[in-house]
């Protein structure tokens, strides 16, 4: 909350929010605002812009910088939505609390469900991009060996204690920040021509097709991809349940990041494509690198190449591990309402589920069994299905928000220190939108069966929501 503005009091419709359980068995508030923010960006930049835009860029060609755009304008109104939410609600669990709340219960559960299930499967994916990235050195060595070599590393990291945890992924994510900004200052610099190299100019931006090479449908169908760069945002409430003074950290955080991740975004691709023509970095079916390793590769910096490389490898396994972070915070979530049984929420020593984390490593399995068996199609297959998982997730965030704004009185909602502007016509805009990315995701090459593959894991959570309920309230008769 900002200076001077009065507390906002909870919203609770009825609903008990706050954490009915012991001291020694609840999260600990250790997340600082700076930790919050790096925590955040750790979550959103990775695979989704490192390696995911090769399949964008062949989409769409140049004219993806659009697709970033217009994924930036529908991240906000969730970023928002949320921050909103966390702010009157600052608890574990977070969004599906919210939904359970505001909503209905079988909400508040699949919602929670469907985040855990996607982060699980996005951790995969993400160890296999630790994986493909490795390839660019050590072609020879299988990819599940480095699957399971960051899997241990990032296992024990979460295992410490919340606020060393948020120490590590502070600097994990400092470094990939910093690495973005340097190549966008590197490509500036190409661009412009300052130093002895000739200026590259835009050139490559309206080359080889123009900036439209597959008109605006490539704008829309890249976006399915591309909106996946921006889900990390959601990790503020998740967070929330261990922030220090939430009301005052969450809006400026959430303020932050957004901003950032839009800069970083599309500066970083405005100079990858001008430092590369777009149809060399995106042409091939199989995902076999990064681009921006690609970019560097082909301006002639010694060693560039190399060190970039590096630098996506770190930004993997910081998403990879703020993942793990949330998987875990989720589980131990639907544990604590009842969903999930009570021996997973118990806390270690140190504050830190320990059971969930374990629970949490099942895409790690996942992804070393693709490794061995499916490399070539082992990140697509794992992501796919976490991309319907989330647009399911991020629609959900905006029904409930236009709910908790209905619950909000006048006064209420003037004092909320962060507003999204023009609600619920924002929301219902974001929500459109959602459903119509969703339905592209048939259209988009190795996402044609996102949503078929999630839809079953849905019905499947669904029932045994259903046999949970039927068995507590069997449980309730005298």
């Amino acid at each position: 909350m900002l200076e001077g503005s009065q507390p906002v009091p909870p919203i609770t419709n009825g609903a008990q929010l706050p954490d009915a359980f012991p001291a020694d068995q609840n999260l600990q508030r250790r997340l600082t605002q700076r930790q919050l923010t790096m925590l955040a960006l750790g979550g959103a930049i990775g695979v989704g812009l490192f390696l995911g835009s090769s399949v964008t860029i062949r989409l769409a060609g140049p004219s993806v910088i659009l697709s970033y755009l217009l994924g930036a304008v529908i991240a906000m109104i969730v970023a928002y939505a949320i921050a909103e939410m966390a702010v009157v609600h600052p608890v574990a669990g977070a969004f599906g609390v919210y939904a359970e709340t505001y909503l209905n219960a079988w909400s508040g559960f699949a919602v929670r469900a469907t985040y855990g299930l996607v982060q699980i499967i996005a951790i995969g994916a993400e160890v296999t991009a630790v994986a493909i990235y490795c390839g660019f050195w050590f072609p020879q060595v299988p990819q599940w060996v480095w699957v399971a070599g960051a899997s241990i590393g990032l296992v024990a990291i979460n295992a410490l204690q919340v606020g060393s945890f948020g120490e590590f992924e502070y600097w994990f994510a400092v470094v990939k920040v910093s690495a973005i900004v340097i190549f966008i200052a590197i490509g500036g610099i190409l661009i412009v021509g300052i130093g002895p190299k000739p200026a590259l100019g835009l050139s490559n931006l309206v080359a080889h097709g123009g900036f439209f090479p597959f008109g605006l449908k490539g704008v829309w169908l890249a976006l399915t991809l591309v909106l996946t760069s921006y889900m990390g945002v959601e990790v503020i409430a998740v967070t929330a349940g261990e922030a220090s003074n939430p009301e005052k950290s969450i809006p400026r955080a959430m303020r932050t990041i957004v901003y950032r991740l839009i800069c970083f975004y599309v500066l970083a691709t405005i100079a990858m494509l001008a430092m590369t023509p777009w149809n060399r970095l995106g042409t091939d079916a199989a995902i076999t690198g990064s681009p921006f390793v690609a970019a560097f590769a082909g301006v002639g910096i010694p060693y560039a190449a190399s060190i970039m490389n590096l630098v996506v490898i770190t930004a993997a396994l910081s998403s990879c591990n703020a993942d793990l972070y949330l998987t875990t915070r989720m589980l131990f979530s639907l544990s604590r309402s009842g969903y999930a049984p009570g021996w997973i929420s118990r806390l270690s020593r140190n504050g830190v589920p320990h059971r969930a984390l374990v629970l949490s490593t099942a895409g790690i399995v996942a992804a070393i069994l693709l490794a061995i068996y499916a490399p070539s199609q082992a990140f697509l297959m794992l992501y796919g299905v976490a991309v319907a998982g989330m647009f399911f997730v991020w629609s959900v965030i905006l029904l409930c928000h236009i709910r908790f704004r209905k619950s909000l009185g006048p006064e209420a909602r003037a004092r909320l220190p962060l507003r999204l502007a023009f609600s619920p016509y924002s929301d219902w805009i974001g929500i459109a939108a959602l459903a119509g990315v969703t339905v592209s995701t048939f259209f988009v090459d190795g996402l044609r069966y996102a949503v078929p593959g999630f839809l079953p894991l849905l019905l499947a959570m669904s029932v045994v929501y259903w046999r949970v309920r039927r068995r507590a309230q069997e449980q309730k008769r005298p």
